[in-house]
């Protein structure tokens, strides 16, 4: 399950704004993690700028480290309390993160105008820190949870620039493309994973990038039973000039690991070029030999040059342990198969 903020969207935005424009990725949680100062510096050191936000019945408290946490080194830490829409800060100057987290007893009682007390579950404070962060006069404040943020930086513009380079460079690739040999003006690539997992999706992704706006050639469903039925094979012509891509993309029934996926032996067939565009698998039975969609004597143009696994990466971790066997069954049966290119594409649906 994925661990989340207890921050809210205007604190998080309030916070992100104060501290530069920072982007907050979740490192750490005490209610998830344990109040253990051990864990917390394992997950938190050597990250960069860190941002820890305590919260409290009635507080937000924290403190921003300019500098990564590292054992026994001094971090430049301001402290911060957030009111509603308000926010107030402190520097409290160096501190090494075994004093600030309290992780060395031997330094507990050592003079600090700030401890995050994890273990006792409290923050220790003294009065000028208090009245500086604009809190009630209270030395110490119990904590109910604590979070540590890694702080990005949002791409500037010079790392824009570089990412749109990259993609102008790796389009370019796709568009000149040429099989060797140019025994074939097109390849064949084959997509294969768990019903459900975004193989049309991908498609029609790829196609989009290339068409220059959003398009929905390939049907695609929104539940976990998929959409593909039929074996497609779909050509891409290219926006800019109209041609052709160097690629053919082709889709198929789902991999399942009970009955209604794709069988084992249709995979061959497609392999070898034995199945026509648009049949209509049966997920009971392989294609039989004397089918109107079968093609007996394939050419090397109608066979696959390449697979690729898509799987929609928000649900990998919840794949069943005999899905994960006949994926890596049908692998290795790929790789025994001949010189096929094998490439897995993480296929995050729905996902930016």
């Amino acid at each position: 399950m994925a661990v989340t903020t207890r921050l809210t969207w205007l604190h998080e935005k309030i916070l992100q704004n104060h501290f530069g424009g920072k982007r907050l990725s979740l490192l750490y949680k005490g209610s998830v993690h344990g109040f253990r100062n051990g864990v917390l510096l394992d997950r938190c050191c050597n990250q960069g700028p860190t941002l820890t936000v305590i919260y409290s019945e009635d507080h937000i408290i924290g403190a921003y480290a300019e500098e990564s946490y590292q054992e026994g080194k001094y971090a430049s830490i301001i402290l911060f309390a957030l009111q509603d829409t308000k926010i107030s800060e402190w520097k409290l100057g160096l501190c090494t993160p075994e004093t600030l987290f309290c992780c060395d007893v031997t330094k507990y009682n050592s003079p600090t105008n700030f401890q995050i007390d994890g273990r006792n579950r409290k923050v220790i404070m003294d009065l000028k820190t208090m009245e500086n962060l604009g809190l009630a006069q209270n030395c110490t404040i119990s904590i109910q949870d604590y979070e540590v943020f890694r702080c990005e930086d949002s791409l500037d513009e010079r790392k824009i620039k570089g990412v749109i380079e990259l993609r102008k460079s790796l389009l370019s690739a796709l568009r000149t493309y040429e099989p060797y040999g140019s025994l074939v003006q097109q390849i064949r690539i084959l997509l294969l994973g768990p019903i459900g997992a975004g193989k049309s999706s991908f498609f029609n992704s790829v196609r989009s990038v290339f068409q220059g706006h959003v398009t929905h050639q390939a049907l695609v469903g929104t539940n976990t039973t998929g959409i593909s039925e039929k074996y497609r094979t779909y050509s891409i012509r290219d926006g800019k000039d109209g041609k052709y891509l160097p690629f053919i993309l082709c889709d198929s029934l789902g991999l399942s690991e009970k009955e209604g996926g794709l069988c084992r032996d249709d995979i061959f067939y497609i392999l070898n070029g034995n199945i026509r565009d648009r049949y209509q698998f049966n997920p009971m039975e392989s294609i039989k030999l004397n089918h109107h969609d079968y093609i007996d004597s394939p050419s090397l143009k109608d066979r696959i040059h390449c697979v690729a696994f898509v799987f929609d990466a928000s649900s990998i971790q919840y794949f069943s342990s005999q899905m994960i066997v006949k994926i890596k069954r049908i692998r290795r049966e790929l790789v025994n198969a001949g010189n096929l290119r094998e490439e897995i594409i993480n296929c995050a649906q729905g996902k930016k």
